[in-house]
């Protein structure tokens, strides 16, 4: 079961002005689960996003990124579940742009002004017939308030979906912003095996709603692991709809920026959270605190290490405080000029390890204590500087070999 992951409460949900979604079973992979999501979007509504970085990308991305170049102004998004469209070649391409069409035509819009997304099963051929049967059906139960069957609708391996709703005050405004995430497996940075959106209702310029969604992105999605695996699908895209009152945000030196920008990592730390807590298999939420370092670069790379060990997440999954695994990966990290002998190595307020070895003061069974619980912190102190870099990850458990062992079954 999720690491301390309660589903969300679909009157917590909070509709975004400008924004519609509804949702289908066009019957992709299996039968009688919702499958297909509608989002539809108001005249002038704006649209960034942040894709994978993989070079194998999946035939959506390439679609989405094109259609987003250009100037049509982007109407509606169109996601899948069952069937990644990853690996599918020319005719991939051909199929993400013929449901583009298909959803056009039920909109009266441009093609081109329709992005697709599609997660799931890698090398299969997307099965546009089906997708485009079930359009109809998710155009005619379009709703504002449909996001939390949204967030149920493009789960995958996830076992709970993932949603949130915040408020922020700007200027006596009240600005809404909702966001959802799926994501289980194949979960790494730039960015994950994952699809986030998130939607205000403020209006916010092109070029700042891209730069807000790349940093809301660091600041989150790409500060999470659970395999090292990373997807050939991902996307998190970031719509403003300029419906609020608000004036437009056109100064990132603004209030209103910083105050909007804090409030969508908010909300995309959430989400990037709950997917780790939602990690295929996991029974343990691990956050990686390397602090000191001297650049950000030298801090990812040493938590990264130890979030990417498979020794150091089947430790925690038995709550064996085979705590030298952690050290290993710290030395492997690939810093070369690290001071071992200088940093400390603690389990949440439990000292491991200093002067380069074993901490005078560490009691074992203090390390089991912590290792019991459900949410751990490693904090790596380096002290070599004043950088500091925080991840998330989970354990490795029995599950998750089950899962990836059967994933297309």
């Amino acid at each position: 079961m999720p690491v301390n992951l309660n589903p969300p409460v679909a009157e917590q949900l909070l509709p975004v002005a400008g924004v519609t979604l509804g949702i289908a079973e066009a019957n992709i992979k299996r039968e009688n689960r919702k499958d297909l999501l509608v989002i539809s979007l108001c005249d002038g509504a704006r649209v960034a996003g942040v894709f994978t970085k993989n070079r194998f990308c999946a035939a959506p991305v390439i679609v989405a990124k094109e259609h987003l170049a250009q100037a049509d102004g982007i109407r509606a998004l169109v996601v899948n579940t069952g069937n990644a469209n990853a690996g599918t070649g020319e005719q991939g391409l051909q199929d993400a742009r013929s449901t583009c069409a298909a959803l056009a035509g039920l909109l009266g819009c441009k093609s081109t002004q329709i992005l697709p997304f599609s997660t799931g099963v890698i090398m299969e051929p997307l099965p546009v017939a089906k997708i485009a049967a079930g359009l109809p059906a998710a155009v005619t139960n379009m709703l504002a308030d449909n996001w939390f069957d949204a967030a149920a609708a493009i789960m995958t391996t996830d076992i709970v979906a993932k949603a949130i709703s915040r408020q922020v005050e700007i200027d006596g405004i009240t600005v809404t912003i909702t966001g959802i995430a799926k994501g289980s497996g194949m979960i790494h940075p730039n960015m994950a095996t994952m699809l986030g959106y998130i939607a205000t209702d403020a209006g916010i310029s092109q070029p700042l709603l891209q730069a807000m969604v790349t940093d809301a992105a660091n600041r989150s999605f790409n500060c999470i692991t659970v395999d090292g695996d990373t997807s050939t699908n991902d996307a998190l895209m970031l719509i403003a709809t300029g419906k609020s009152t608000l004036p437009e945000v056109i100064s990132q030196d603004s209030a209103a920026y910083r105050a909007l920008l804090e409030a969508i990592t908010e909300v995309a730390i959430y989400l990037a959270q709950a997917i780790v807590r939602d990690g295929e298999g996991a029974t343990k939420f691990i956050t990686v605190a390397v602090e000191g370092g001297r650049c950000e670069e030298e801090c990812k790379k040493i938590g990264y290490a130890i979030a990417h060990s498979p020794l150091v997440k089947t430790a925690f999954f038995a709550s064996d405080p085979n705590l030298g695994r952690i050290l290993a990966a710290i030395g492997y990290a690939g810093v070369d000029d690290l001071d071992v002998a200088a940093l400390q190595l603690y389990l949440d307020d439990v000292l491991v390890a200093e002067n380069g070895g074993r901490a005078a003061s560490y009691q074992e069974t203090e390390g089991q204590r912590v290792m019991a619980q459900s949410d751990i912190t490693i904090r790596v102190v380096l002290n070599r500087s004043d950088v500091n870099v925080t991840l998330w990850t989970c354990d490795f458990s029995y599950d998750y070999v089950k899962i990836n062992a059967s994933y297309r079954s």
